[in-house]
Protein backbone atom coordinates (compact mmCIF):
# COMPACT_ATOMS: atom_id res chain seq x y z
CA UNK A 1 0.00 0.00 0.00
CA UNK A 2 2.86 2.35 0.59
CA UNK A 3 4.36 1.91 -2.88
CA UNK A 4 1.13 2.82 -3.96
CA UNK A 5 0.53 6.18 -2.09
CA UNK A 6 4.63 6.71 -3.12
CA UNK A 7 3.57 5.89 -6.59
CA UNK A 8 0.67 8.58 -6.20
CA UNK A 9 2.86 11.29 -4.38
CA UNK A 10 5.25 10.55 -7.20
CA UNK A 11 2.51 11.32 -9.99
CA UNK A 12 1.26 14.33 -8.32
CA UNK A 13 4.58 16.12 -7.77
CA UNK A 14 5.68 15.70 -11.05
CA UNK A 15 1.70 17.34 -12.48
CA UNK A 16 2.79 20.03 -10.52
CA UNK A 17 6.06 20.40 -11.20
CA UNK A 18 4.37 20.70 -14.92
CA UNK A 19 2.20 22.69 -14.72
CA UNK A 20 4.39 25.10 -12.41
CA UNK A 21 6.83 25.02 -15.25
CA UNK A 22 4.10 26.26 -18.21
CA UNK A 23 3.48 28.99 -15.84
CA UNK A 24 6.74 30.32 -15.60
CA UNK A 25 7.20 29.75 -19.66
CA UNK A 26 4.01 31.94 -19.61
CA UNK A 27 5.52 34.33 -17.32
CA UNK A 28 8.62 34.40 -19.41
CA UNK A 29 6.37 35.18 -22.50
CA UNK A 30 4.23 38.27 -20.97
CA UNK A 31 7.51 39.94 -20.17
CA UNK A 32 9.06 39.44 -24.02
CA UNK A 33 5.50 40.87 -24.77
CA UNK A 34 6.39 44.31 -22.17
CA UNK A 35 9.78 44.15 -23.31
CA UNK A 36 9.48 44.09 -27.01
CA UNK A 37 6.99 47.06 -27.21
CA UNK A 38 10.19 49.44 -25.36
CA UNK A 39 12.25 51.17 -27.39
CA UNK A 40 14.98 51.22 -28.34
CA UNK A 41 14.54 47.87 -30.79
CA UNK A 42 17.57 46.07 -30.82
CA UNK A 43 17.59 45.78 -35.19
CA UNK A 44 21.39 44.00 -35.16
CA UNK A 45 20.82 41.64 -32.46
CA UNK A 46 17.68 40.48 -34.26
CA UNK A 47 19.08 40.62 -37.80
CA UNK A 48 21.82 38.57 -35.97
CA UNK A 49 19.20 36.16 -34.77
CA UNK A 50 17.35 35.88 -38.26
CA UNK A 51 20.22 34.83 -40.49
CA UNK A 52 21.33 32.29 -37.26
CA UNK A 53 17.40 30.81 -37.09
CA UNK A 54 16.89 31.29 -41.10
CA UNK A 55 19.34 31.59 -42.99
CA UNK A 56 21.86 28.99 -41.47
CA UNK A 57 18.76 26.81 -41.83
CA UNK A 58 18.00 26.36 -45.03
CA UNK A 59 20.07 23.72 -46.07
CA UNK A 60 18.39 21.23 -44.03
CA UNK A 61 14.81 22.45 -44.88
CA UNK A 62 15.74 22.38 -47.89
CA UNK A 63 16.81 19.03 -48.01
CA UNK A 64 13.41 17.58 -45.57
CA UNK A 65 11.27 19.27 -47.72
CA UNK A 66 12.26 17.89 -50.77
CA UNK A 67 12.79 13.89 -49.80
CA UNK A 68 8.73 14.16 -48.12
CA UNK A 69 7.80 15.44 -51.02
CA UNK A 70 9.41 13.16 -53.10
CA UNK A 71 8.32 10.34 -50.59
CA UNK A 72 4.64 11.65 -50.74
CA UNK A 73 4.44 11.46 -54.34
CA UNK A 74 5.99 7.88 -54.53
CA UNK A 75 3.66 7.10 -51.73
CA UNK A 76 0.63 8.57 -52.94
CA UNK A 77 1.15 7.28 -56.68
CA UNK A 78 1.11 3.65 -55.54
CA UNK A 79 -2.52 4.32 -53.47
CA UNK A 80 -3.84 6.40 -55.87
CA UNK A 81 -3.00 3.80 -59.10
CA UNK A 82 -5.35 1.07 -57.33
CA UNK A 83 -8.16 3.84 -58.33
CA UNK A 84 -6.81 4.98 -61.34
CA UNK A 85 -6.37 8.41 -59.86
CA UNK A 86 -2.54 9.25 -60.33
CA UNK A 87 -3.34 12.98 -61.67
CA UNK A 88 -4.37 13.51 -58.01
CA UNK A 89 -0.70 13.13 -56.61
CA UNK A 90 0.30 16.59 -57.22
CA UNK A 91 -2.90 18.21 -55.27
CA UNK A 92 -2.06 15.25 -52.45
CA UNK A 93 1.63 16.39 -51.90
CA UNK A 94 1.00 19.78 -52.19
CA UNK A 95 -2.12 20.25 -49.69
CA UNK A 96 0.18 17.85 -47.35
CA UNK A 97 3.16 20.04 -47.79
CA UNK A 98 1.18 23.74 -47.32
CA UNK A 99 -1.11 22.40 -44.49
CA UNK A 100 1.11 19.84 -42.61
CA UNK A 101 4.59 18.49 -43.22
CA UNK A 102 5.55 21.81 -44.24
CA UNK A 103 5.12 23.76 -41.26
CA UNK A 104 5.57 20.70 -38.50
CA UNK A 105 8.40 19.23 -40.68
CA UNK A 106 10.78 22.81 -40.52
CA UNK A 107 9.45 23.64 -37.27
CA UNK A 108 11.13 20.08 -35.77
CA UNK A 109 14.14 20.51 -37.96
CA UNK A 110 14.90 24.42 -36.69
CA UNK A 111 13.69 23.17 -33.08
CA UNK A 112 16.45 20.57 -33.39
CA UNK A 113 18.97 22.96 -34.64
CA UNK A 114 18.58 26.47 -33.46
CA UNK A 115 16.38 26.10 -30.90
CA UNK A 116 19.12 23.94 -29.10
CA UNK A 117 21.46 26.09 -30.10
CA UNK A 118 19.54 29.02 -28.12
CA UNK A 119 18.97 26.90 -24.85
CA UNK A 120 22.91 26.23 -25.11
CA UNK A 121 24.00 29.93 -25.51
CA UNK A 122 21.99 31.17 -22.96
CA UNK A 123 22.80 28.28 -20.47
CA UNK A 124 26.44 28.45 -21.11
CA UNK A 125 25.80 32.70 -20.36
CA UNK A 126 23.90 31.72 -17.06
CA UNK A 127 26.34 29.34 -15.66
CA UNK A 128 29.26 31.87 -16.73
CA UNK A 129 27.23 34.23 -14.67
CA UNK A 130 27.33 36.58 -17.59
CA UNK A 131 23.45 37.23 -17.48
CA UNK A 132 24.29 38.70 -13.91
CA UNK A 133 26.69 40.75 -15.44
CA UNK A 134 23.70 42.05 -17.24
CA UNK A 135 21.71 42.71 -14.39
CA UNK A 136 25.02 44.68 -12.08
CA UNK A 137 25.20 46.92 -15.80
CA UNK A 138 21.36 47.75 -15.54
CA UNK A 139 21.24 45.99 -19.01
CA UNK A 140 17.64 43.65 -19.47
CA UNK A 141 18.76 39.77 -20.35
CA UNK A 142 15.56 39.48 -21.29
CA UNK A 143 15.59 42.53 -23.76
CA UNK A 144 18.53 41.72 -24.97
CA UNK A 145 19.44 38.25 -25.42
CA UNK A 146 15.60 36.49 -25.38
CA UNK A 147 13.33 39.31 -27.22
CA UNK A 148 15.43 39.26 -30.59
CA UNK A 149 15.41 35.52 -30.71
CA UNK A 150 11.84 34.88 -30.58
CA UNK A 151 11.09 37.68 -33.26
CA UNK A 152 13.60 35.61 -35.22
CA UNK A 153 11.71 32.38 -34.95
CA UNK A 154 8.22 33.98 -35.85
CA UNK A 155 9.57 35.96 -38.61
CA UNK A 156 11.87 33.55 -40.51
CA UNK A 157 9.60 30.21 -39.47
CA UNK A 158 6.86 31.25 -41.86
CA UNK A 159 9.98 31.93 -44.49
CA UNK A 160 11.12 28.71 -43.88
CA UNK A 161 8.18 27.00 -44.22
CA UNK A 162 7.57 28.87 -48.04
CA UNK A 163 11.17 27.39 -48.79
CA UNK A 164 10.26 23.92 -48.01
CA UNK A 165 6.45 23.61 -49.45
CA UNK A 166 7.88 24.91 -53.05
CA UNK A 167 10.82 22.09 -52.70
CA UNK A 168 8.52 19.59 -51.23
CA UNK A 169 6.36 20.12 -54.39
CA UNK A 170 9.06 20.56 -56.58
CA UNK A 171 10.34 17.19 -55.25
CA UNK A 172 6.89 15.29 -56.22
CA UNK A 173 6.64 16.82 -59.21
CA UNK A 174 9.90 15.32 -60.03
CA UNK A 175 9.14 11.96 -58.57
CA UNK A 176 5.46 12.20 -60.21
CA UNK A 177 5.85 13.36 -63.56
CA UNK A 178 9.54 12.71 -64.46
CA UNK A 179 10.38 8.98 -62.69
CA UNK A 180 6.74 7.63 -62.49
CA UNK A 181 5.59 9.19 -66.04
CA UNK A 182 2.15 11.40 -64.39
CA UNK A 183 0.89 13.31 -66.97
CA UNK A 184 2.51 17.21 -66.03
CA UNK A 185 -1.00 18.95 -67.40
CA UNK A 186 -3.22 17.10 -64.83
CA UNK A 187 -0.24 16.87 -62.13
CA UNK A 188 -0.08 21.20 -62.29
CA UNK A 189 -3.82 21.75 -62.69
CA UNK A 190 -4.72 19.04 -60.00
CA UNK A 191 -2.71 21.30 -57.49
CA UNK A 192 -4.36 24.67 -58.82
CA UNK A 193 -7.57 23.44 -58.11
CA UNK A 194 -7.64 21.98 -54.49
CA UNK A 195 -4.99 23.73 -52.98
CA UNK A 196 -6.53 27.18 -52.05
CA UNK A 197 -4.92 30.19 -50.68
CA UNK A 198 -6.39 29.72 -47.25
CA UNK A 199 -4.36 26.28 -46.97
CA UNK A 200 -1.09 28.00 -47.38
CA UNK A 201 -2.22 30.85 -44.90
CA UNK A 202 -3.02 28.69 -42.54
CA UNK A 203 0.06 26.78 -42.71
CA UNK A 204 2.36 29.93 -42.26
CA UNK A 205 0.14 31.07 -39.26
CA UNK A 206 0.89 27.33 -37.75
CA UNK A 207 4.68 28.23 -38.89
CA UNK A 208 4.92 31.43 -36.90
CA UNK A 209 2.93 29.30 -33.52
CA UNK A 210 5.35 26.96 -33.97
CA UNK A 211 8.00 29.68 -34.22
CA UNK A 212 6.91 30.89 -30.82
CA UNK A 213 6.76 27.47 -29.02
CA UNK A 214 10.18 26.63 -30.51
CA UNK A 215 12.38 29.90 -29.20
CA UNK A 216 10.46 31.16 -26.22
CA UNK A 217 11.14 27.08 -24.80
CA UNK A 218 14.59 27.24 -26.13
CA UNK A 219 15.38 30.46 -24.40
CA UNK A 220 13.20 29.21 -21.46
CA UNK A 221 15.30 26.18 -20.75
CA UNK A 222 18.94 28.36 -20.79
CA UNK A 223 17.59 30.92 -19.36
CA UNK A 224 17.14 29.08 -16.43
CA UNK A 225 20.13 26.42 -16.31
CA UNK A 226 21.42 25.54 -13.49
CA UNK A 227 24.12 22.79 -12.59
CA UNK A 228 27.30 23.70 -14.20
CA UNK A 229 28.26 21.96 -17.77
CA UNK A 230 26.16 19.37 -17.45
CA UNK A 231 22.75 21.64 -16.57
CA UNK A 232 23.62 23.39 -19.84
CA UNK A 233 23.49 19.50 -21.54
CA UNK A 234 20.17 18.93 -19.90
CA UNK A 235 18.45 22.27 -20.60
CA UNK A 236 19.30 21.60 -23.95
CA UNK A 237 17.96 18.37 -24.20
CA UNK A 238 15.16 18.88 -22.03
CA UNK A 239 14.53 21.99 -24.67
CA UNK A 240 14.32 20.52 -27.93
CA UNK A 241 12.11 17.32 -26.40
CA UNK A 242 9.30 19.79 -24.66
CA UNK A 243 9.73 22.09 -27.72
CA UNK A 244 8.93 18.88 -30.16
CA UNK A 245 6.51 17.55 -28.00
CA UNK A 246 4.85 21.03 -28.04
CA UNK A 247 4.58 21.64 -31.45
CA UNK A 248 3.03 18.04 -32.04
CA UNK A 249 0.36 18.87 -29.77
CA UNK A 250 -0.50 22.52 -30.67
CA UNK A 251 -0.72 21.26 -34.39
CA UNK A 252 -3.60 18.76 -33.78
CA UNK A 253 -5.19 21.79 -31.79
CA UNK A 254 -4.40 24.37 -34.61
CA UNK A 255 -5.60 21.86 -37.61
CA UNK A 256 -8.83 21.13 -35.89
CA UNK A 257 -9.44 24.89 -35.18
CA UNK A 258 -8.44 26.09 -39.09
CA UNK A 259 -9.51 23.24 -41.17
Amino acid sequence: MNRVYAAVDNFGKSILENVEEMGKILLLFLSVLSWMIRPPLKLRLIFKQMEFVGVKSIFVVVLTGIFTGMVMALQGYYGFRMFGAESLVGSTVALGMTRELGPVLTSLMVTARAGSAMAAELGTMRVTEQIDALYVMAANPVKHLIVPRIIAGVVMLPVLTIVSDFVGILGGYFVGVIILDINAGAFIKNITTYVDLDDIYNGLIKAAFFGLILSLVGCYKGFNTTGGAEGVGRATTEAVVLASISILISDYFLTAIMF
